[in-house]
């Protein structure tokens, strides 16, 4: 049976500009960590999406680096996709390396529960799931208690008791895919950062100008 060379030839093409274009959206160039001091301590929180959770934890002041990935799951080498099944009991968190000389766990602890909404089961909207819960991860008996004190505090004078937000000790974190770092600051025109992650951004650092680096 013979075979049209227009139709080979035009299929070709089709396939070669759909795979171009889905590499394309789900490709970044290459992030660079930022220096990450001798003395730098790392903690860990999930709250939401990662992409807003990092460029909120990046412009604190004593932040050197904040990294997304996946962690307080069961399951070993968790990916974006599998995931976002929600069976694999991980959640998108971050890791954020900290001068303690600068800022304290306190402090971050602080803007963790600053920067999202605590009572909020499964989720931050517009993102719903196990794998957006609310999680602050400890890797010390000492920030075990700064979380637990911060979460009875608040859950007495702003949340009326209703705070979900889970208190789990760290045992791993799995550094996300790499088109995911820097998302934010990366990607300006997309429009879930246009729409949900800046404005996110803004609203943390209205609430927390203090916090914040400099402007250079």
């Amino acid at each position: 049976m013979k075979v049209n060379k227009n139709i080979i030839f035009t299929c070709v093409l089709i396939f070669l500009v759909v795979s171009y274009s889905f590499k394309e959206s789900f490709s970044t160039p290459n992030f660079e960590i930022q220096e990450i001091g001798p003395n730098d301590e790392v903690a860990y929180f999930a709250s939401g999406c990662f992409w807003c959770v990092e460029a909120i934890f990046e412009s604190v002041e004593g932040v050197s680096e904040a990294i997304s990935g996946y962690a307080g799951g069961h399951t070993k080498n968790p990916t974006y996709q599998s995931i976002g099944t929600g069976r694999t009991g991980h959640a998108e968190a971050v890791a954020v390396y900290y001068d303690p000389q600068i800022v304290n766990f306190e402090t971050l602890v602080d803007v963790f529960f600053g920067s999202h909404d605590p009572t909020t089961k499964n989720g931050q909207h517009p993102d719903y799931g196990s794998q957006y819960r609310s999680i602050a991860f400890y890797s010390s008996i000492k920030e075990k208690e700064i979380i637990e004190k911060a979460i009875s505090k608040l859950n007495t004078e702003v949340y009326n008791h209703k705070i979900v937000t889970e208190v789990s000790k760290h045992v791993i974190f799995y550094k996300a895919e790499s088109y995911h770092q820097n998302y934010e600051k990366l990607n300006p025109y997309n429009s879930y950062v246009r729409n949900v992650s800046v404005p996110r951004l803004k609203r943390f650092k209205k609430k927390f100008p203090k916090l914040l680096k400099e402007k250079k």
